[in-house]
């Protein structure tokens, strides 16, 4: 025995959701919070590390993995989705929520990831089980008013294309982990959606353009697709996109 006293589960994890709770405040800008201090925070490490490397049934390396899983699912349950929910009304309000709970969501497991660093290090890495970072990403997706919003873009508004590309940036970045590049996100849960929705979009379009000004509209929509991806869209959809549109232009009927 080393003759550290033990640290039980329900003792422990009141002086972990005591640093949870501080910094959840933070991000919801709660005046009266104070920041973290370097007391608390070496209080925080040692106890988890206490709690991670006790002898079983003290080991309560696996009870605190899944609640810091939990910690996610409870802040995204009772503060983030109200919160982008409440400005659901209006795309573009409901997209910068986003983005803003996207930017402190960033800051929530960079922080939490540097508290619980010794369950990545030892827990983890033996069990081959899915790191704190990847626990802690993967639950901002919103594709519906994207979609909307670039099919405003097509019918001639003005649109705020910086907010867009902050918007789809969240998607690359959901699946750039392990400094990996993988577009998993961004293919499964936007480009898929807004391909098929691009090709109902112009082959509506293209059946009501007149074989006169058929060769000129093509034109004009093939180059502004372009633009979509130099302005918003990922680099790697721009050949898929221009294919399909291509695609559908070739095929549609014209009106007389």
């Amino acid at each position: 025995m080393d003759g550290r006293q033990i640290v039980m589960l329900a003792e422990g994890w009141e002086v972990i959701q005591s640093g949870i709770t501080k910094l959840i405040n933070t991000l919801e800008g709660v005046p009266e919070e104070s920041p973290m201090d370097r007391e608390l925070y070496s209080r925080l490490h040692t106890t988890i590390y206490n709690m991670c490397s006790q002898k079983p049934p003290h080991d309560y390396s696996e009870a605190l993995y899944h609640r810091y899983e939990a910690v996610y699912n409870d802040y995204l349950k009772s503060k983030v989705l109200p919160a982008i929910q409440e400005k659901q009304q209006d795309g573009v309000c409901m997209l910068q929520e986003l983005v803003k709970r996207w930017a402190n969501h960033k800051v929530m497991v960079t922080k939490l990831c540097r508290y619980f660093n010794y369950l990545d290090r030892y827990y983890i890495a033996r069990r081959g089980i899915p790191t704190l970072k990847d626990v802690g990403i993967g639950c901002f997706r919103e594709v519906d008013v994207v979609i909307s919003l670039i099919n405003r873009e097509r019918d001639g508004e003005e649109i705020d294309q910086t907010l867009l590309k902050n918007v789809l940036e969240i998607f690359v970045e959901i699946g750039n982990e392990n400094d990996k590049k993988n577009m998993e996100y961004y293919v499964n849960d936007f480009e898929t959606a807004f391909l098929n929705d691009t090709k109902d979009y112009y082959t509506q379009k293209a059946s009501s353009w007149s074989q006169e000004e058929y060769a000129v509209k093509a034109d004009e929509c093939l180059q502004r697709e372009k633009d979509r991806v130099s302005h918003y869209l990922h680099s790697s959809t721009e050949e898929k996109l221009l294919k399909i549109v291509q695609d559908v232009l070739n095929a549609a009927p014209t009106n007389a």
